[in-house]
């Protein structure tokens, strides 16, 4: 039983490593990618010098989501079950799984120019994890010890890398929306486009978000016997539902568009970390055990 117990604290101090590593090698990415955003400004977008570098920040970005990946499932092995049940693990696995979609939709989306956003969130995120959230490998309490939790939380941190993504393209297109004659702006795509491109992301996250409220509804009722209570994580949920529910109303039937729209996609994912953050560090409830 003692080797057990010290096997597994081995290898929790071996995802940490990685885990560590691999933010090292994320500002590795973010450094490089800046680099050759500025040299797209000076330059213009087709410097060939600018681009190898994109290519090899997006290279280096996807060793870092590899060494992410090692670390996560070695928490997971040494918890002996998904490393999501706490704040810090929550974050972890989070950033690995935004950055991991972002790769994936770059081969599918024209959105190399968000790389630079992204992997500085990724760092912020991880650094964060590692200084604020950090915990040692616990047991999980009884309500956590169900198949629900996989299903509940996997799908809820696929919907807010979708809503991440999403919100990058909103906030460049406010700016792009506005007076500002920066030549940075002129590195980025259309108005038009990012709009299009933010809300593809948008619904894919709002229909990940629905099954979420519905899957966490369900494990409610199996873990405490009641589908809703109004526990404060229960109602931020809704709220951040209702708040992309109404971008999507807007963009569909009223015809919202530009900033309008943005606006909304920023108040949806500023109310996601807010309920990640705050609600989880200072109100009380049935969820405050967990990082969901």
């Amino acid at each position: 039983m003692t080797e057990v117990v010290e096997l597994n604290q081995e290898l929790a101090t071996l995802s940490r490593l990685l885990v560590l590593g691999a933010l090292t090698i994320y500002v590795v990415s973010f450094l490089l990618l800046a680099w050759s955003l500025t040299q797209k400004v000076s330059a213009g977008k087709n410097d060939k010098a600018a681009n190898l570098v994109e290519k090899i920040g997006l290279g280096v970005m996807g060793l870092a989501v590899l060494v992410q990946f090692v670390g996560v499932l070695t928490r997971g092995i040494a918890a002996h079950r998904v490393p999501w049940a706490n704040m810090y693990e929550f974050s972890i696995t989070g950033s690995f799984i935004v950055t991991f979609i972002y790769l994936v939709a770059t081969f599918f989306k024209d959105i190399k120019f968000i790389a630079t956003f992204v992997s500085g969130f990724v760092v912020l995120i991880i650094g964060s994890a590692n200084t604020l959230f950090y915990v040692q490998v616990e047991s999980l309490m009884p309500a956590l010890q169900d198949y629900w939790l996989v299903i509940h939380v996997s799908v809820a941190i696929l919907a807010t890398a979708f809503f991440m993504i999403a919100a990058a393209l909103a906030a460049i297109l406010i700016a792009k929306s506005g007076k500002s004659k920066s030549k940075l702006l002129k590195v980025f795509p259309t108005v038009e486009k990012l709009q299009k491109l933010s809300y593809q992301f948008n619904i894919i996250g709002f229909i990940l978000w629905s099954f979420t409220l519905i899957a966490g509804a369900i494990w409610a009722d199996k873990a405490w016997h009641r589908f809703w209570g109004w526990d404060t994580k229960e109602v931020w949920t809704f709220i951040i539902w209702t708040i992309y529910a109404a971008y999507l109303h807007a963009t569909t039937t009223r015809g919202w568009e530009g900033k309008k729209a943005a606006w909304l996609t920023l108040i949806g994912f500023t109310a996601i970390l807010f309920n990640f953050t705050i609600v989880n560090l200072f109100f009380k409830g049935l969820h405050v055990y967990s990082g969901l």
